[in-house]
């Protein structure tokens, strides 16, 4: 007679009980690991940003594309054609995934599906006839555009235009994480009171650093800075960064910090609530 014996089947339950046990320990440290590795790619995505646009201003002394400016630069041209998306595509070579953040692949099919885990889309005038639609979750700080004009209310004095002897350009953003392929955010911008509230395409003239306040990162957002540096971007931080040329300044020039940093006086409950265990700046 063969002395062999198998498992019972209440080994094996206990044995599929415990591998079950193991997975649910372990899934979401591995979901973590996945989102630390696509954060990652990001941050070495948006390097390449910042080389590609240090590229491009050393190419046209210093000066940053025109954005919605291109008209006054090229009478009969659209704003569009200015865009970054153009401006800088004889650099990035057609390489479409350079626009889209690993954690924000999937595309919007309309206005109300936006997410922060979701990539726009828009189509835009091509400088040379036609147009295309282009697929992105990176936006640009719009106030970097080589604007010569008033772009309505936005004055043509607060527009960087130009990389060359900016002081602290480490402060300056650039191009991050973003529901919206560009934004000039104001001091005084409210955060919105639940993280969908403002959302995709263009809202407003007001409130645009919630294209840029998104929560896609773990409290975090990436962004390429005006030294083409990198780094992770605290979303209460936003509000410190130098969007603009005169931001925080008064219309005497006095200093004015924005009402949304403790310099400006905010406090930890005045925050939306999805916002308040974030670190303070």
């Amino acid at each position: 007679m063969n002395g062999k014996r198998g498992f019972t089947l209440i080994e094996l339950l206990v044995v599929i009980a415990i591998i079950a046990l193991l997975m649910s320990i372990m899934m979401p440290a591995l979901a973590r690991v996945k989102k630390q590795s696509q954060s990652v790619a990001c941050r070495a995505r948006l390097k390449q940003w910042g080389l590609l646009f240090k590229l491009y201003t050393d190419d046209y002394d210093g000066y940053f594309n025109e954005g919605w400016g291109y008209g006054d630069h090229h009478p009969g041209g659209s704003g569009e054609m200015g865009l970054y998306l153009n401006a800088l595509r004889p650099y990035y070579k057609d390489n479409w995934e350079m626009l889209k953040c690993p954690t924000a692949t999937r595309v919007v099919q309309n206005e109300n599906d936006w997410g922060t885990f979701k990539s726009w889309f828009r189509d835009v005038d091509l400088p040379g006839g036609g147009e295309y639609r282009y697929i992105g979750s990176y936006g640009i700080n719009s106030w970097t555009n080589y604007m010569i004009k008033d772009r309505g209310a936005r004055p043509v004095a607060n527009f960087w235009k130009t990389a060359v002897n900016v002081k602290n350009p480490d402060t300056v953003p650039v191009l991050g994480d973003a529901t919206w392929h560009d934004a000039w955010p104001w001091e005084t911008d409210q955060p919105v009171a639940h993280p969908f509230d403002f959302g995709w395409e263009s809202p407003g003239t007001t409130d645009e650093m919630n294209h840029f306040n998104i929560d896609r990162h773990s409290g975090f957002v990436n962004f390429a800075m005006m030294d083409w540096s990198v780094r992770y971007v605290g979303l209460k931080e936003l509000w410190t960064l130098r969007w603009h040329r005169n931001w925080e300044r008064g219309p005497a020039g006095e200093y004015r910090p924005s009402p949304w940093t403790t310099a400006g006086g905010v406090m930890s409950v005045d925050w939306p609530q999805w916002m308040r265990r974030y670190k303070d700046y």
